[in-house]
């Protein structure tokens, strides 16, 4: 059964910035390009009735578009770093949105996220990699930002059990106020065209 959740697509200019901090960390998986996005909600392996209880309360999201921009890098795993990410500068409207989307989560019984949301980027998956590693590489790229982008639209995507990092399949779209579904206006673009409708 596939993992679901729930995304916002990275235009191709932050994706193409994004690219470029690939490299110089020894022990690093880096996950491609096209598979980059930030989790708004992770619902995990739900059966076909909760998932079609899923995308009609995710079509019942409204919420106009917002901008948003990616800066400054970290890693997870405070005792054995386990992943490096991009970090997402604050924003009410992406709080909301996920406020909206964990609230949808516990409405169709699916158990509270017991994680704090932390919007970010995973740029690379770590396999026994030497802390001074990871402090220079972060320390190297601190600086990093991007452009604001407009958000128009969240996705829900599936993935296949693995070591995480895709691939994705892009199963539904749904544009916020303001956004677009057309393909050709998507943030993304990158991901494949919806699995079923």
């Amino acid at each position: 059964m596939p993992r679901l959740f729930t995304a916002l697509e990275i235009p191709r200019d932050a994706a193409l910035s994004l690219s470029f901090l690939r490299g110089g960390l020894p022990a690093a998986r880096w996950i491609d390009a096209e598979n980059y996005h930030i989790t708004l909600r992770f619902f995990g392996d739900v059966d076909a009735r909760t998932a079609d209880e899923l995308v009609a309360g995710l079509d019942r999201v409204h919420r106009a578009s917002f901008p948003l921009a990616l800066r400054g890098m970290g890693a997870f795993g405070s005792k054995k770093p386990h992943s490096v990410y991009a970090g997402v500068e604050p924003s009410r409207a992406l709080d909301h949105l996920h406020d909206e989307m964990d609230k949808l989560a516990r409405r169709v019984g699916l158990a509270p996220d017991p994680r704090r949301f932390t919007p970010h980027v995973t740029l690379a998956r770590l396999r026994n990699a030497k802390d001074e590693d990871v402090a220079r590489y972060l320390a190297g790229r601190g600086d990093f930002r991007t452009a604001p982008f407009t958000v128009g639209r969240f996705v829900l995507l599936s993935s296949r059990d693995s070591v995480g990092g895709g691939p994705y399949v892009l199963e539904e779209a749904f544009p916020l106020k303001g956004g677009s579904t057309a393909r050709e206006a998507s943030l993304g673009g990158a991901f494949l065209e919806p699995a079923f409708r």
